[in-house]
């Protein structure tokens, strides 16, 4: 998909973007990957890129960062979990310095395309009350009722790209993702998400012994998780694609965080006593993607099920587990 322009990819040294870099270099493409992390702290390093630390908060990072570049995917944020995000609002909302700063650069540098990458997040927390949830289309994130920070910044950044574009011709385009998982990404620390915690939990519990895991909330909440091959897939699509409005990128798979442990538990072959944690940060009690307009548009939808990618994901957390315990 890319053409024979230099692409930056921003928040690079990130779970999405360290495997968009990746892509890109296999289909051919002259990589500048920036984050703010020294490279020591990068999910991945690929060789073949241009890499730099820069804090692209700054517009003189972000001014040299976009220089003579074709294409922006702009995946920098401060972000985590539900437990990250409920706590952090303000750190969150920080971002917006970051996204508008980047989209001036990117004006300025006469970039030809510029992705950002916004969240299921920005939608109406009055959609999102029952675990049987009724997937959420692009049109409702309006009336504005996003998760509080973290999905203001969103959706204000989202108003932004489609401004810069309206009033400046900058050609933006959105995806909303909808909880990503996958290998080489966050696993404990306290900013991974639903996946790789539970992944970890249940790797901790095989590895020590142990016959309980913790599950935030009652377990009965509902979501849908997509995996990074089809993230890294579709954003390209919709990077240079066609539609100006932002698009859905998720799976329409919906299970609860119980069938999420279900899945898991049989690919580790253990079965454990749940503890619930009813005051643990969880969210919306439903959220699923409605893939009625990229099926349209793109003829997309996830090529990999959530058990698939949960038996790619949970080995490799298995792995970082056993090496964790066996420097102790």
């Amino acid at each position: 998909m890319p053409g024979g322009g230099l692409v930056l990819v921003a928040g690079a040294g990130g779970f999405i973007g360290g495997h968009l870099v990746s892509d890109l270099l296999k289909q051919g493409a002259q990589v500048r990957a920036v984050d703010i992390k020294p490279l020591d702290e990068w999910y991945q390093v690929s060789a073949g890129a241009e890499n730099v630390v820069a804090d692209l908060s700054s517009i003189e990072s972000a001014r040299a960062a976009t220089a003579g570049v074709d294409d922006v995917y702009n995946l920098a944020a401060d972000m985590g979990g539900m437990g990250f995000i409920e706590n952090n609002k303000a750190l969150c909302m920080l971002s917006v310095l970051e996204s508008t700063h980047m989209l001036v650069a990117a004006r300025d540098a006469g970039v030809s395309r510029f992705f950002y990458s916004s969240s299921a997040c920005v939608y109406a927390a009055d959609k999102q009350t029952s675990a049987d949830v009724t997937a959420l289309k692009e049109s409702d994130a309006y009336p504005a009722m996003p998760e509080d920070g973290y999905g203001w910044e969103k959706l204000f950044t989202e108003r932004m790209c489609r401004h810069f574009r309206e009033d400046f011709g900058l050609e933006t385009r959105v995806a909303r993702y909808h909880n990503v998982y996958g290998p080489h990404g966050t696993w404990t620390g306290g900013r991974e998400k639903a996946p790789a915690a539970i992944c970890r939990k249940v790797a901790e519990a095989v590895l020590t012994g142990a016959d309980e895991i913790e599950i935030w909330g009652d377990g009965e909440q509902t979501r849908s998780f997509m995996y990074i091959d089809d993230c890294v897939y579709g954003s390209q699509l919709i990077a240079h694609g066609d539609s100006v409005e932002p698009v859905n990128l998720g799976s329409s798979e919906l299970v609860s965080i119980n069938q999420l442990v279900d899945i898991v538990e049989d690919i580790a072959g253990a079965k454990l006593t749940r503890r619930y944690d009813l005051a643990a940060p969880k969210g919306v009690r439903g959220r699923n993607s409605d893939n009625t307009m990229i099926k349209e548009i793109y003829n997309w939808e996830p090529s990999v099920s959530l058990r698939e990618g949960l038996e790619h994901t949970y080995a490799w957390i298995h792995e970082q587990v056993a090496t964790t315990l066996a420097r102790r």
